[in-house]
């Protein structure tokens, strides 16, 4: 068990605090905190008490990660996101090595069983017998963002069950922005017998090609690190669970790449922002969206005719 970690201490705006733990994630985090208000049990809260509008946020990183690399990577990662959000930007307050702790282990209180339609999401710890007809995908939290528990990652999952309910399957899926490859890994174990994955970080490769190997179906998924735009074909799904300015900027390409008939799942969309995510998809052929929307996020899902 590694004896020591990073802590990586950030302060961010409260309307962006997931967007910089998923970033955290994909540079190879192995989990976050975020600082909680304190209360007094014999006191109420005040109800018009002012709130902060800004949390510190902690992600801790194998200590074999250089701290200077470390850094930098994650400065570049946050001046990208405040060109992003200008009036929201981020700032690296510290980087510390702490003793572990076996914080690690408190995760599992976290991490239970997941039933999706007929995909079942389950930690390496749990023990479980399917059901006829159910799909188990076997996910840890780790070193990728994506373990189902997220409500963007749940909203795709949902989607693509849905999918997958009635035969014929859809054959090809493409999952952009794979992460920990938890998508991927899911539409392979519901019946997609080739599945392209891409990423922008090694790291999010990696996890996935692990991920994919321990659920025994590495050889229907395809990883890579190429753009979106040197991806060929066309799928009967695509899958892109990235931020609401990411669908909209690839909205061009993530259209280009859909199959007649096939269905676009993207989320990673604060509500706030789903009408934004429309409105760039609007100019092309799609059908919808159906919207689902879970915590203060939104999937979208459009079909191309």
């Amino acid at each position: 068990m590694t004896e020591f970690w990073q802590e990586v201490h950030i302060r961010a705006a409260a309307a962006i605090a997931d967007q910089v733990c998923h970033e955290m994630a994909e540079l190879g985090c192995v989990g976050t905190t975020v600082e909680e208000r304190t209360l007094d049990t014999f006191i109420p809260p005040d109800p018009d008490e002012i709130l902060s509008d800004t949390y510190l946020l902690k992600a801790y990183f194998p200590a074999q990660d250089h701290s200077a690399d470390l850094k930098q990577r994650i400065l570049e990662r946050l001046a990208w996101l405040s060109e992003l959000f200008p009036e929201q930007a981020p700032c690296l307050e510290a980087v510390l090595e702490i003793r572990n702790e076996d914080w690690a282990e408190n995760w599992k209180q976290h991490f239970g069983l997941q039933h999706i339609g007929r995909l079942v999401v389950r930690p390496t710890w749990e023990a479980y017998r399917p059901e006829a007809g159910e799909a188990v995908v076997v996910l840890d939290p780790g070193m990728a963002f994506g373990t189902g528990s997220h409500a963007t990652t749940r909203l795709c999952l949902e989607a693509l069950a849905d999918l997958f309910q009635q035969p014929p399957f859809p054959d090809r899926v493409l999952d952009v922005g794979t992460g920990s490859g938890i998508l991927a890994v899911a539409a392979a174990a519901l019946g997609a017998t080739r599945v392209l994955a891409c990423d922008i970080e090694a790291t999010a490769c990696s996890v996935a090609r692990e991920n994919a190997l321990a659920n025994g179906v590495a050889e229907r998924i395809e990883i890579t690190l190429s753009p979106l735009v040197e991806l060929p074909g066309q799928y009967q799904v695509v899958l892109a669970n990235i931020l609401a300015e990411e669908n909209c900027r690839l909205a061009e390409q993530l259209v280009a790449h859909l199959a007649p008939g096939g269905s676009l799942v993207l989320s990673g969309i604060l509500q706030e922002k789903e009408a934004m995510v429309i409105k760039a998809f609007a100019p092309f052929a799609l059908d919808g969206p159906q919207v689902r929307r879970g915590e203060e996020w939104s999937c979208l899902v459009y079909r191309k005719g």
